[in-house]
């Protein structure tokens, strides 16, 4: 069952996104997680298994995009649809907010992730995303 997650799962769900390589030194992820969680326009779904956190998804409505980020599946649940359930759930989370439509970013090289996300029946949007740090 998918929970909205609080600053309590905190270590365990950077724990997660670090196992599944999903972070990265630029990034703090602890202050990711925590801003999602204690902002108005975001949260972090979770999937436990017992007492322990095994996939997460971070959603966000910006007033105009719905967007998920950290998508996360303990490798050894892998296989059992969690991943799609969570997807599902942020879907959901984004159409209670108005948002009218979800995107993400997926790094290029990985097709892995992009082969699961297009049997979930994303599309490529052929942007591309720039960027730069504000601190």
């Amino acid at each position: 069952m998918i929970e909205t997650l609080t600053s309590d799962d905190a270590r365990a769900a950077v724990r997660l996104w670090e196992e599944t390589d999903l972070t990265r030194p630029w990034n703090d992820a602890s202050s990711d997680f925590l801003r999602a969680v204690t902002g108005a326009s975001a949260a972090v779904l979770g999937i436990r298994d017992g007492n322990t956190l095994v996939g997460t998804v971070m959603v966000g409505f910006d007033g105009h995009r719905g967007w998920a980020y950290y998508l996360a599946v303990k490798p050894s649940h892998r296989g059992r649809g969690l991943g799609r359930q969570l997807m599902t759930g942020a879907e959901t989370w984004l159409r209670n907010q108005g948002a009218p439509k979800i995107q993400f970013m997926v790094r290029a090289e990985n097709n892995e992730v992009v082969d699961f996300y297009t049997h979930l029946g994303y599309v490529p949007q052929y942007v591309q995303v720039l960027g730069r740090r504000l601190s």
